[in-house]
């Protein structure tokens, strides 16, 4: 199996690609993932992905070699068995302009708590921009 994947990551990667036609396209990729026996909640990674291609089914390709490379095997901090399954690609999106502000990525989540989810919300926000002060500070 890793032979044929070789194969067609060098064949995507070629250099034969014209780069006059390449452009970037968002891909959505999605996982399982399965701890022990997997009697639990289902719980699903979605992982938006940066990729450069020369159309879509170039960027579909690449993402799904992507998607495959990254399943995983490991064992969790209660010796537990996990597995990062990669299911597929369920959206590609062509960035055709860069544009200041443009929205990449929305979805509409319905949380239980109203309240916890902005305080949670507002937490992270604080965070971030203590960490980029942080960054700021030590250029200087």
């Amino acid at each position: 199996m890793a032979e044929w994947k070789s194969t067609i990551t060098n064949t995507i990667n070629s250099s034969t690609l014209n780069p006059d036609f390449m452009k970037w396209y968002l891909a959505k990729l999605v996982f399982r993932i399965i701890c022990g026996e997997g009697n639990h909640t289902p719980q699903f990674d979605e992982q938006l992905r940066l990729l450069y291609a020369e159309n879509e089914m170039h960027a579909f390709q690449k993402a799904r070699i992507l998607g495959d490379s990254e399943e995983d095997n490991f064992l969790n901090n209660e010796q537990k068995p996990v597995h990062w399954k990669f299911i597929d690609v369920s959206e590609i999106h062509a960035l055709n302009e860069l544009i200041d502000g443009a929205e990449i990525y929305s979805r509409i989540n319905e949380e239980d708590d109203a309240d916890e989810y902005v305080t949670i919300t507002k937490r992270r926000a604080k965070y971030l921009h203590e960490r980029c002060l942080e960054n700021t500070f030590e250029m200087i």
